[in-house]
Order: structure tokens, then C-alpha cells, then sequence
């Protein structure tokens, strides 16, 4: 890149999209077919106005075809695209073309921004690839031209991804809105989800599991074999947020999976669990193994523990399975409270080993009604 990526607050640098870097060797391309010269450096503008110069890795010259290929950059995050090769292939047609190549995923099932049988090239990179193709066309004069985008490593890579389960099959998505990557950017993430959720519903799907990792999912499978693929959402640590979508979605059942630590936080009323943003409170672990008719010699050691797991432990060996069944209870309502009802939340707590400790369906007023 001759315009290095800018850096956040962090100090973390930022990267482009492999919506920005599709545009731009397809941009390559159309001009070196057009002039029969290699073109290796070519600057586009990306959604937020900024124009950046990307450098090509390769570019091939022939009478009838272009090809032009570059080097994703994603800065400074852990992008599963992070260095693919994104190749464009451009021959003069009577119309303008868009479509996806080697690498390049389909879109197999509803919910997504493309419609099925389409390459998933989303939205906005389709915008910039067109935008950059009519102003050149009207630039040499030509009436059409066919853009074909590959990545060559694009199968393998959407091994690494949630692509698959989401219905694009054969490669990865050709992303972007802002034409920039930001590090280890929550937004994406939360995107993730969203559209996970849409795919889900849009399939019929009206109970959805929500893991916090990909353990808590392989173990949340074995509990509901009868789900498809599409109900299983990996939430991270984004579970006040998840909930959200499911009520937005008409979602009747919201079932979350996961361990003693993140939940523990849930039960408190924290929807957002991640270690730096809210520390495992044993206090609070301490008042619950109180109420859960623990002694006070016992409670005290759970309020000494030094991780969630070893004060779940500490109850589990004391014969107290009433402790997570009430941490799940205290989980389920806060997470139904969050949303303001409107679906059942189910909590599934289990341990490192796979083992079911505790598990509660909360749907508020119809369920104490139902329980009564």
C-alpha cells in the first residue's frame, strides 16, 4: 500500500475489506485490458470517502482478458481473510457483470443481503464495483464489461468461518461497508450475530441456542440433536445483545449455553460478559450458595474461590445442585427482564468437561403462571 492504514485509538492499525480490495483489481484489470499495459498500482474510494492507492501482487495481459490480483491487508485483526489473494478477471461484454468465481461463496439459503443462486458479494462492494466499472466504461468508451471475482484460498479460509451454517457454500463472502477493517471491531462481530439470527428465522427456525463459544455449541448439539445447523448462534460475549435480536425476530425460545463464570455475571444483570468489561463478582457467588442453603463455612470458601469454576466446584462436591439451578433462574429472568419479555430464555450452565450443572426455562408471568 503506498497510503499506510490508519491506526485507532489503540494504537492498532486499521485494514481494508475484501469488498475495497475486489474493487480495486477489478479496477486494475478493466484499465490494463483497456490500455494493454500492466496496471500494478490503482486508487480507489472507498464508502467513507477516503481514496487509498492499493498495490497489485500480479497483473495478466491479454487481448480479450484482464487479470489483476492483490494482497489483503486487515491490519491489525485477526481476519480469517487477513493476506488471501483476491483476484479479479474482467473481459468486455455488452453489459455490466458482477459475479464470483473460484473461492467465492453462493448463497444457499434466505436471510442474507443476496438473494439465493447470487455470489456472495454483499451489497455495498457491489455498489463499488459497479460505481468503479461505469465510470470507466464511460471512461474508454465501452458498453459492458464482466468482472469475475476469485480467491483462490476462498474455500479453505470459510472453513474458519460461520459461512457454511449460514448457507454461502464454496468460498468466503465478499464484505464491507466502510471499506476499512477495524481491529478486533465489535460491530463486526455483533453484525455476525445479526445476520446469523436473520438466517435462522427466515429458515423457521423459532428456537434459537445461543453459545458463548464453540464448546459450549458442540455441547449445546448434543442437548437439542433435533435443532437444525441454522438455530445454533455462537454470541460470544454479546448476550444482552443476542436476546435483543431474538425478540426482534419473533424468536419464541432463546436458550443461552454456556459456563459458571459468564453466567454468573448474566444472573447479575450483565449482558455483556467479557472478562475486561465485568469481573466474576464471588461476592455475589458467595450470597447465592447462601440461598441456596449452603453453610456459612461453605459459602465463605465460595467467596474465596479464585475462579468461577473452582467455586462451582466447591458446590457440586457439597452436594448443592440447587445453587446453579438458582443461578440459572437469576440468569433466565435477568436476561428476559433485559429484553422486556416477549420469549422464553432458557440458561444451560455446564462445566469444562461437558457435564450439565444446572438448566431453567424463565418466560416471566406466563411461566410462574404455568409453574403455579
Amino acid at each position: 500500500m503506498k497510503k499506510k492504514p490508519p491506526k485507532d485509538p489503540k494504537d492498532l492499525r486499521h485494514g481494508y475489506t475484501t469488498g475495497a480490495n475486489a474493487t480495486a483489481a477489478a479496477k486494475a484489470a478493466i484499465i490494463s485490458l483497456a490500455t494493454q499495459q500492466k496496471v500494478m498500482s490503482t486508487e480507489i474510494v472507498l464508502p467513507i470517502g477516503e481514496k487509498v492507492t492499493f498495490h497489485m501482487k500480479d497483473v495478466i495481459v491479454h487481448k480479450d482478458k484482464a487479470i489483476a490480483s492483490v494482497i489483503k491487508d486487515a491490519g491489525d485483526d485477526p481476519d480469517a481473510t487477513h493476506l488471501a489473494e483476491i483476484v479479479a478477471t474482467v473481459t468486455w461484454n455488452d453489459e455490466l457483470v458482477i459475479d464470483g468465481g473460484v473461492g467465492v461463496g453462493r448463497v444457499t439459503k434466505t436471510g442474507l443481503p443476496v438473494p439465493v443462486g447470487e455470489a456472495a458479494i454483499n451489497p455495498v462492494p457491489r455498489k463499488m464495483l459497479r460505481e468503479m466499472a461505469e465510470e470507466q466504461l464511460q471512461r474508454f468508451g465501452k458498453k459492458g464489461v464482466t468482472i469475475i471475482i476469485s480467491v483462490p484460498e476462498g474455500e479453505k479460509i470459510a472453513e474458519k468461518t460461520l459461512n457454511a451454517r449460514l448457507g454461502i457454500i464454496g468460498g468466503i463472502s465478499i464484505l464491507g461497508t466502510r471499506g476499512t477493517v477495524v481491529p478486533f471491531s465489535t460491530a463486526a462481530f455483533r453484525a455476525s450475530i445479526a445476520q446469523a439470527i436473520t438466517v435462522a428465522t427466515k429458515n423457521d427456525q423459532s428456537h434459537i441456542v445461543l453459545s458463548t463459544g464453540g464448546r459450549s455449541e458442540k455441547y449445546a448439539r448434543t442437548l437439542f440433536p433435533h435443532l437444525s445447523e441454522e438455530a445454533f448462534v455462537e454470541m460470544g460475549d454479546f448476550v444482552g445483545f443476542s436476546l435483543k435480536q431474538c425478540k426482534a425476530r419473533k424468536v419464541k425460545r432463546a436458550t443461552l449455553v454456556g459456563m459458571m463464570g459468564k453466567f454468573s455475571k448474566v444472573a447479575q444483570g450483565i449482558m455483556m460478559v467479557h472478562s475486561r468489561s465485568a469481573p466474576v463478582d464471588f461476592g455475589f457467588l458467595r450470597q447465592m450458595a447462601v440461598e441456596a442453603g449452603a453453610p456459612e463455612a461453605l459459602a465463605k470458601e465460595v467467596g474465596e474461590a479464585n475462579t468461577a469454576t473452582e467455586a462451582g466446584n466447591l458446590m457440586k462436591e457439597a452436594g448443592f445442585n440447587s445453587f446453579f439451578t438458582l443461578l440459572c433462574k437469576k440468569a433466565g429472568k435477568a436476561g428476559y427482564d433485559h429484553v422486556s419479555g416477549g420469549l422464553e430464555v432458557e440458561v444451560v450452565l455446564m462445566t469444562m468437561k461437558n457435564e450439565l450443572l444446572g438448566r431453567y426455562v424463565y418466560g416471566g408471568e406466563r411461566y410462574e403462571e404455568e409453574s403455579s
